[in-house]
């Protein structure tokens, strides 16, 4: 049954994959941040009421990992205080909200996939402000946070994947990290869980939505190298330790999306959804 969905932070990158990809399916409305602000509570709870969504699907968020420590305010406005207006609105008119998170929640010190009842441990003001964010969606009637990370793919090239990409397709040296380890997000696969999700009508809670495995950023570029027909492209393994990086990353932030599975809604592995991805950008480069 299709319902209507309000999408916030629909000009970013997930949210423009989103309001693209949920439209067949659901009634969906769409908003930018021009078109409504989350950090303003007052102007935000008139339109979502005037709106009155079945859900509230939330992409819209601060991003800017090493800016967030010198501008806190902004980062908790958009990832914590406008999550708890969403979810506060979500509750006077009976909507479900979904909400994003991220992996930096964890404090990458562990040796295997983080799963959604591991304890968080955020480091640095962008990882506090997501958390912080996770816990007041709950204040919705039903909610459901999504953790992703390394997020890549959508209308318009613009992710860590898509500089890695073009800079092999230029035949430019890749510098990539050899100890952080992640489980990337194809946003299209994002977006079909998302929609799973919310038409199975599965518990409330946290999800990680990631594509299937783990790998380095260098081992990303690697694989990114031979499916672009380029195995011996020029690529340097560097160390976190050697960047200079104002807010800390998590080294380990792999996670499982065993929950996700075992709720019906298969992930695709993250090899799976880099070869889709290039040919997507292939196909729109060529036509």
């Amino acid at each position: 049954m299709k319902q209507l969905v309000l999408i916030t932070g629909a000009s970013g990158q997930l949210g423009e994959a989103m309001a693209a990809q949920l439209v067949p399916h659901h009634e969906v409305v769409s908003m930018g941040r021009a078109e409504l602000d989350v950090t303003n509570a007052g102007a935000t709870h008139a339109t979502i009421t005037a709106v009155c969504p079945d859900v509230i699907v939330n992409c819209a968020a601060y991003t800017n990992v090493d800016g967030a420590e010198s501008d806190p305010a902004a980062a908790l406005a958009a990832n914590a205080w406008g999550v708890r207006t969403l979810a506060r609105a979500a509750a006077d008119i009976n909507a479900a909200l979904v909400h994003f998170s991220t992996d930096f929640v964890f404090d990458g010190t562990g040796d295997r996939p983080y799963r959604e009842d591991d304890p968080p441990n955020p480091r640095g003001t962008y990882a506090v402000s997501k958390l912080l964010g996770e816990w007041l969606a709950a204040e919705a009637p039903t909610w459901y946070v999504l953790r992703v990370e390394s997020l890549f793919g959508g209308p318009r090239a613009r992710s860590t994947v898509d500089r890695i990409l073009q800079n092999l397709q230029a035949g430019r040296e890749v510098v990539a990290f050899a100890d952080r380890t992640v489980s990337p997000s194809y946003v299209d696969d994002v977006v079909k869980a998302t929609s799973a999700l919310i038409d199975a009508g599965r518990p409330s809670g946290v999800y990680h939505c990631v594509n299937s495995g783990w790998t380095t950023w260098s081992g990303l570029a690697k694989e990114l190298a031979a499916i672009v027909g380029k195995p011996d492209a020029p690529i340097r393994d560097v160390l976190m330790a050697d960047i200079a990086l104002l807010a800390p990353r998590p080294k380990f932030a792999a996670l499982s999306n065993d929950k996700l599975v075992d709720s019906g809604i298969a992930m695709p592995t993250w090899q799976s959804a880099l070869r889709r991805h290039v040919e997507m950008m292939t196909t729109d480069s060529t036509t």
